[in-house]
């Protein structure tokens, strides 16, 4: 199978679509086992023959920034989210079953469509519904032009791409190992001031656990400790009261009096109401990534903008 760049969905700039090089993402990643992102990015310019100029092409505020590399990502990003690829570790991309079923069934015809109604990208969608909300006051594009109305659109896009930035954290840590993530809670909660200035943070041995992934010593004596345990779950897999009941035990063979149960999931109203009369703390996916982004861990503040108004003072 071959490909020509003229020959795709074409977008902005005669360039492909993000959508359009979907087929020939996938007829790559089926080469081979496992690919670096990069690689399969030069892969798929050299194969559908864009022009140097087009290659080289970027953004009017960002020329560094090459579209078509741009758009590859855009699509690599969302045939992860809908389970044709999976990325076994940072930058590498490995195409899955479902990958090599629609891969198969469709070949050139693999659309957006197609990939954005499978299960994964779905229940993706519904994790991004609960990061989004709109400012209170918030108005239409159009409807006012004051200050405050324009200020409230701005706001609104900028919770928007971050509702997208925190469900993509979410899909990158459910993807990681198991202790990637304890000791991903472990920075959070250090970032969070919950070390205090001369205390430690521990991360328990996998087999001598005993149900506790981690220890926050909040003074260097030992007084003050807090434990928790990570779970790391898809989001199909909600925690339910007897987990809530085994942390509680855990916390009582160390004479604990709190703890934090942090999910990449969800709970049950039962184990909500469990954690409620055992004083344990509960912190489910959407809230993980609020304090991830809040307090940066995972991620890196792209810009900062400043808005400005005229100082009245200064005119007096």
């Amino acid at each position: 199978m071959t490909f020509n760049y003229k020959d795709l969905k074409i977008g902005k700039h005669g360039i492909p679509t993000w959508d359009g090089m979907i087929p020939v993402i996938m007829f790559f990643a089926a080469q081979q086992k496992t690919w670096q992102g990069s690689d399969l990015t030069d892969a798929v310019v050299d194969e559908i023959e864009l022009p140097l100029a087009l290659r080289e092409k970027g953004y009017d505020n960002y020329p560094k920034e090459k579209i078509v590399n741009n758009r590859i990502h855009w699509a690599l990003s969302d045939l992860a989210l809908s389970g044709l690829l999976r990325r076994p570790k940072r930058g590498v991309y490995e195409i899955t079953p479902l990958g090599h079923q629609l891969n198969d069934q469709y070949g050139r015809d693999l659309a957006a469509k197609i990939i954005h109604a499978q299960p994964a990208y779905l229940a993706h969608q519904e994790e991004l519904a609960k990061h989004q909300t709109s400012p209170e006051g918030a108005l239409d594009e159009g409807e006012d032009d004051t200050t405050i109305a324009k200020i409230d659109r701005i706001q609104a896009q900028i919770e928007a791409y971050n509702a997208e930035i925190a469900t993509d954290l979410l899909d990158r840590i459910r993807e990681a190992e198991p202790t990637f993530f304890e000791n991903l809670v472990a920075d959070l909660l250090r970032k969070m001031g919950y070390q205090g200035p001369n205390g430690d943070a521990t991360v328990t041995s996998a087999s001598h656990d005993g149900g506790i992934d981690g220890i926050i010593n909040q003074d260097p004596l030992g007084t003050s400790t807090v434990y928790y345990q990570a779970k790391r779950y898809q989001a199909d897999n909600v925690v339910q009261r007897p987990a809530i009941q085994g942390f509680y035990g855990a916390l009582s063979n160390v004479h604990a009096d709190r703890g934090v149960f942090i999910t990449t999931s969800s709970f049950t109203q039962g184990a909500k109401d469990q954690a409620k009369s055992f004083a344990i703390v509960l912190i489910d996916g959407t809230r993980l990534t609020e304090l991830l982004l809040h307090y940066h861990v995972g991620v890196q503040a792209k810009k900062n903008y400043d808005l400005f108004q005229i100082d009245e003072d200064y005119f007096e």
